[in-house]
């Protein structure tokens, strides 16, 4: 009996490793109860300032969601994406451009969001499907916009990987480039809402960039997650070279979420990139699921991996966050069950790494922020090279993961910072 309580302890302690706190002194409680739909509903509708939401769409879809229920959150979001996807066709038909754009951008979010809880099953038609729609009603919407968003192909290791250079011009000038990539679970088409909009407009052209695990990576070409992202990393630099609209001297990469980890990890061997964001900092991915020396031990016995398996699975059968992030931990990383991927998850640490790192570093936190509490401080206190932490709070609106539901505030304040490192010299003229 202890032993089984013991089980379900660490069970909830996996459950805090991504997770926004249920607590309401520290977390948004959005319509839901449960931690990760309240969440994912203000990620969704924190992106109406960048034009990929609108307030009463959002409000409308996740009151008619059935709490903690799956296919009702599937079902409700994707009525609306394909409401909001319909509206930008007509509009085009017509004519009306700038419309058809706005509604393109809002669908694309929309099908992002509908997809987000189906990973339970990996082999799930509707993955896929649903993916493609988000970023297909994007590249609509892109070819709509009034600056260039080019879809691109990377060359990486026999195949390519997905991205999309954000100019701010046709022009063909020389500008700062600031490389972006996502984490976890996120998309590079949602990137351009929550960060490189802000950047383009600030001047800088936009690379972003998705890698193994992340969107049609591990979706189409069923690459997962792999601990050596300077090897990602090293070609997207070589082919951002090439393009003629790049400051060769001036290039700069942004990590986001779980990307706190593959950013660091990339400039501490590319030395071509002049300065690193980690939005929020990742120290060591395995260290957050805070288990004792005996559960270790217990993960790398068949006896003590299974009994911790059939914890989890039986907590994730009532459990919706629980549910998500066991089956997209198992989904990105292609772990077979709970405890492989948690020890798969060993490889992904900085500790050996972090003083490698020479270039400019920001280390960003959220005060409310429960995902990986103390990850941030750990890396930047193992960092030699010149660095800066900047922490969001709760006075600041701004105290969620990656500051979700603050997107202004977010990307003036580290866009400030780059601005500092990258438009020294008075090359480029501030926006």
């Amino acid at each position: 009996m202890k032993k089984i309580f013991r089980l379900l302890l660490i069970a909830a302690g996996l459950w805090a490793m991504h997770l926004p706190t249920a607590d309401p002194l520290f977390s948004v409680e959005l319509v839901f109860k449960d931690a990760q739909y309240s969440f994912q509903s203000l990620r969704a509708l924190g992106y109406t300032v960048s034009g990929g939401a609108d307030v009463g769409e959002v409000l409308k879809t996740i009151y008619a969601i059935r709490e903690g229920d799956d296919e009702s959150w599937f079902g409700e979001w994707l009525k609306t994406a394909e409401q909001r996807e319909k509206a930008g066709d007509d509009f085009l038909f017509r004519g009306r451009k700038i419309s058809a754009r706005q509604e393109f951008f809002k669908a694309s979010n929309y099908y992002r969001t509908a997809e987000f809880f189906l990973h339970t099953n990996p082999e799930d038609p509707r993955i896929l499907f649903v993916w493609r729609k988000s970023r297909d009603t994007f590249r609509k919407a892109a070819k709509l916009a009034d600056h260039p968003i080019l879809p691109v192909e990377i060359p990486f290791e026999g195949t390519a990987l997905a991205g999309y250079l954000c100019l701010v011009d046709q022009s063909g000038a020389k500008r700062p480039l600031l490389m972006i990539q996502s984490g976890f679970d996120g998309t590079i088409e949602e990137l351009y809402f929550g960060a490189a909009l802000f950047a383009v407009k600030r001047g800088y052209n936009v690379l972003l960039f998705e890698g193994p695990g992340q969107g049609g990576a591990i979706r189409m070409q069923r690459l997962p997650f792999r601990p050596d992202w300077e090897n990602v990393v090293t070609p997207v630099v070589d082919y951002a070279l090439r393009r003629s609209e790049v400051d060769a001297k001036r290039i700069a990469l942004m990590g986001v979420s779980f990307g706190g980890y593959f950013a660091p990890r990339a400039v501490a061997f590319e030395k071509r990139i002049k300065a690193c964001i980690a939005n929020g900092g990742v120290y060591d991915f395995h260290m957050t699921a805070r288990l004792a020396p005996e559960e270790e031990k217990a993960l790398d016995t068949p006896k003590g991996a299974e009994e911790i398996d059939n914890a989890i699975y039986g907590l994730m059968k009532t459990n919706p966050s629980l549910r998500w992030i066991m089956a997209n931990g198992m989904f990105t990383f292609h772990a077979k069950s709970p405890s492989e991927w948690l020890r798969m998850t060993r490889l992904y640490t900085l500790k050996d790494v972090a003083a490698k790192i020479t270039c400019p570093m920001l280390i960003v936190d959220s005060e409310g922020d429960k995902d990986m509490p103390g990850q941030s401080r750990k890396l930047y206190d193992a960092l030699t090279s010149p660095k800066d932490f900047m922490l969001f709070t709760k006075e600041d609106g701004a105290e969620e993961h990656c500051q979700m539901g603050a997107v202004l505030i977010s990307n003036a304040r580290i866009l400030d910072w780059l601005d500092g490192i990258m438009m020294k010299g008075g090359r480029e003229k501030r926006r």
